[in-house]
């Protein structure tokens, strides 16, 4: 690829962060010129979820092919690379260590700049991808299975998280739903197909209100809710509708993120908003907020469902807007479980 153009910058990102192996090149933080996912949710199906010592041990297996596979869609070699990419937390810590040390090494054998990016980060910068047009400041709502955040996006990089869950994260509570009703793993794209088919008034479920923070989320009880209702539906002898049951459930859910997300647009005066995260792919909350944001006049935007779950495109995009910072990351980058955004 001799005839690139200096100018541009070319990532190469990886994401190990749970159960997908990805790596992507990214182009001036926008433009995808290869997004290569192995995916391990046949493997963790019959588990009914992520068995962390499984994921760790295929993304070992995976990641040269991935890579190799990566580079030679995006027409590239690793000398057009300007900095490799890589998801370095939050996640499982096994996981990410894979990822961590394949950029680690990249960088170590040929000098290309290591840059360790923030999964969620990743998730709020998959809009970029798609929508050339959007720039900060914007609020996100970032919604997946191990997380749900309200963030306010103030420029590339620099966000202030205004509100989060208190307990369950939305996908999460998808998930154990999901198992609960008898449709297994994974909850969110089943309970919304099943959801098409029934009523989402048959039940009232609860919607949560954290009194110290409007913009907190729980979803826990609800989550007790759905249980229960299951529960006495069974010691009755009533049969169990449960695309009822999934609608009802899923209405609960978009409900609270709907309310607090324009709530938080509403109030710090933006007029941008967009979703993020495995959660942002379901067509019943992406259905909501086109409605509601359009009564208020209010623009909103969404990745496609490859970009809304984990992916390396989207961590290509964010770690090119670091890359332009100036953050560079030494060997001692590590893995963080648990790292703040």
């Amino acid at each position: 690829m001799d005839q690139m153009n200096k100018s541009e910058v070319l990532i190469l990102a990886i994401e190990t962060s749970c159960d997908e192996t990805a790596a992507s090149v990214v182009k001036n933080g926008r433009e995808v010129l290869s997004n290569v996912i192995y995916t391990q949710i046949a493997l963790h199906t019959q588990f009914g979820g992520v068995v962390p010592e499984i994921a760790s041990r295929k993304h070992i297996e995976k990641i040269n092919q991935v890579i190799e596979q990566a580079l030679k869609e995006a027409e590239v070699t690793l000398q057009d690379i300007s900095a490799v990419a890589v998801t370095h937390g939050p996640g499982l810590v096994g996981a990410l260590l894979v990822g961590v040390a394949e950029a680690k090494a990249i960088s170590f054998a040929t000098g290309i700049p290591l840059v360790g990016v923030h999964h969620i980060s990743g998730h709020i910068s998959a809009n970029y991808i798609e929508h050339k047009e959007l720039e900060p400041p914007f609020v996100c709502l970032v919604a997946s299975g191990g997380h749900s955040h309200l963030v306010v996006v103030k420029d590339y990089g620099r966000y202030e998280i205004i509100g989060r869950t208190r307990d369950d994260a939305a996908g999460e509570a998808f998930d154990k739903v999901a198992r609960a009703i008898g449709l297994g793993y994974p909850g969110g794209p089943k309970i919304d197909r099943l959801s098409r088919e029934g009523n989402p008034d048959a039940i009232l479920f609860p919607r949560a209100k954290v009194a110290e923070n409007e913009y907190d989320f729980s979803f826990s009880g609800l989550k007790s809710s759905v249980l229960n209702y299951l529960n006495n539906c069974r010691m009755k002898g009533e049969e169990v509708n449960q695309a009822d049951v999934a609608a009802s459930f899923q209405k609960a859910v978009v409900d609270v993120l709907v309310e607090h997300s324009l709530h938080a647009v509403k109030t710090f005066g933006y007029d941008k908003f967009a979703i993020a995260g495995g959660v942002a792919s379901n067509s019943s909350l992406r259905a909501a907020f086109e409605q509601e944001c359009a009564k208020r006049g209010i623009t909103f935007y969404y990745p496609s469902p490859v970009y809304c779950t984990d992916n390396a495109a989207m961590i290509g995009a964010a770690g090119y807007y670091e890359y332009m910072r100036g953050v560079r990351h030494g060997y001692d980058l590590n893995a963080v479980p648990n790292l703040p955004l």
